[in-house]
Parts: structure tokens; C-alpha cells; sequence
């Protein structure tokens, strides 16, 4: 996860860049942008570094007093268990504040489709729906809480669209649950951090194998047909017409 981010984050910090900063220098661009936009990280990733080398230390005075080897090694696993929630820290703070830094800009919601879910989500980063005029989105996401359908923009304005999403997704897999998730401006809409996360509280409703079924079924045909399915014919039962 923390890949994208060094990635994406020293691209910003870097104007022209001669060549491709190295690892460790990403690493410090990261750490700089994050401490700017989020004080309390510092001192977040500093407790998760002291406290695993307090704890070996502890271990190895009370547990092993008198044995060197033994010393040594708690000592060292404390500094590397340090390191190791040092950098999981800064990854999931840099995530927040890469994720604040492009809230509300047209294909945030694409960015966080591609990056953040779980491999048990079948999402593009392209939405299925744009406003030419407003530049508002709709985006679709398969998972085993059923098909997720995400407005980017006001609800006032996304309200429809998704609602148009709707209709050709239970058009297509009439079975299959469809959830509303709204990312935009208003109160009751879901900060575009959280989700991913909010993504995965859903409750299952279909299987790991029906998820592709659905995602396949939707991506072959939402836009390309037109024509009505039969009533009581199951998308995830019926059978690929046989070619020609």
C-alpha cells in the first residue's frame, strides 16, 4: 500500500525530476508532505518506534538478566518491530492525507477504487457515469455485500444518475442486493478516506465466485445491450450463447 503513495506523493513534491528519486528519498518526500499536513503523525510514528524498543529492553533486563546473546536479540527485535509499526503508520497517515489532498476533485473516487480495496472487489477506476456539465460521477463496485454504486458530487445532483445505475444493474443481475454510497460535500456522505473501509462493513450477500459472475455480466453488458432479460431468468445460471 505505502508503494503508490511514494510513488504518487514525490511525483507532486518534484517538479521536473532528473531521473526517478530512490526508495529512501521517497520515503523522506512522504514524510515531510505528511508531517506538513498532519502534525500528529510525528508523534505517532514516534510511540510506535519507542515502544517496541522499551519493550525489549524491559524483556531482556527482567526475563534474561545476565545472558548477552539473549540482550542482544530483544534489543534487536525491539528495534526492528520499532521500524516495521514505524513505517505502517506513516503508510496509513500518508494514505489520509493523500486521500484528504484529492477529495472533491473529479475521479478521487476512481483513485480509491484502484488502490485501497481488497482483491475480493472487482472495481474499475472509471466510472460508469459522468456529468459533462458538472463533472459529478458514478461509479460501480462488486463485492459480496452485492453491487456497491458510488455517486462522486452533491446528492442533489448524483442522486439520479446513481438511480439510473440502479435500474440497469437490476436490469442485468436482478438478484443481486445494490447498495447506495455517497462521496461529496454534504454532511451525511462518506469522507472519501473511510471508503474503502465502509466498502467492506457491508454485509455478504453472494459468494466470492458469484462476484466475478456479476462482474463479468455487468462489464459485458451494461453497455452494450439493449435488450430486456426475461423474467425469472437467473444472470449468474444462464448460459453464454454458443458461437457460431
Amino acid at each position: 500500500m505505502l508503494g503508490p503513495i511514494l510513488e504518487g506523493m514525490a511525483r507532486t513534491s518534484a517538479s521536473t525530476p532528473a531521473k526517478e528519486p530512490g526508495r529512501m528519498k521517497q520515503m523522506w518526500q512522504v514524510f515531510q508532505m505528511t508531517r506538513r499536513m498532519d502534525p500528529l503523525a510525528v508523534w505517532y510514528m514516534l510511540l510506535g518506534l519507542l515502544l517496541p524498543i522499551l519493550a525489549g529492553i524491559l524483556v531482556s533486563v527482567f526475563l534474561t538478566p545476565g545472558d548477552v546473546l539473549a540482550t542482544i536479540l530483544w534489543n534487536v527485535t525491539g528495534v526492528l518491530g520499532g521500524v516495521l509499526i514505524l513505517l505502517v503508520i506513516l503508510g496509513r497517515r500518508a494514505e489520509r492525507v493523500a486521500y484528504r489532498q484529492i477529495s472533491g476533485q473529479p475521479g478521487a473516487v476512481g483513485a480509491v477504487l484502484k488502490s485501497s480495496l481488497r482483491r475480493a472487489w472487482q472495481a474499475s477506476e472509471m466510472p460508469v457515469t459522468v456529468s459533462p456539465k458538472t463533472q459529478d460521477a458514478v461509479y460501480r463496485a462488486v463485492g459480496k455485500p452485492g453491487v456497491v454504486i458510488i455517486g462522486e458530487g452533491p446528492q442533489s445532483r448524483t442522486r439520479r444518475m446513481m438511480e439510473d445505475e440502479r435500474r440497469n444493474v437490476n436490469r442485468i443481475v436482478p438478484n443481486v442486493p445494490v447498495i447506495f454510497v455517497h462521496v461529496g460535500p454534504d454532511a451525511e456522505s462518506t469522507p472519501l478516506e473511510n471508503l474503502a473501509k465502509t466498502l467492506n462493513k457491508f454485509k455478504k450477500a453472494i459468494t466470492k465466485a458469484e462476484v466475478y459472475a456479476v462482474a463479468n455480466r455487468l462489464t459485458s453488458l451494461s453497455k452494450s445491450s439493449t435488450l430486456p432479460i426475461p423474467k425469472g431468468i437467473d444472470p449468474l445460471k444462464a448460459r453464454a450463447p454458443k458461437p457460431r
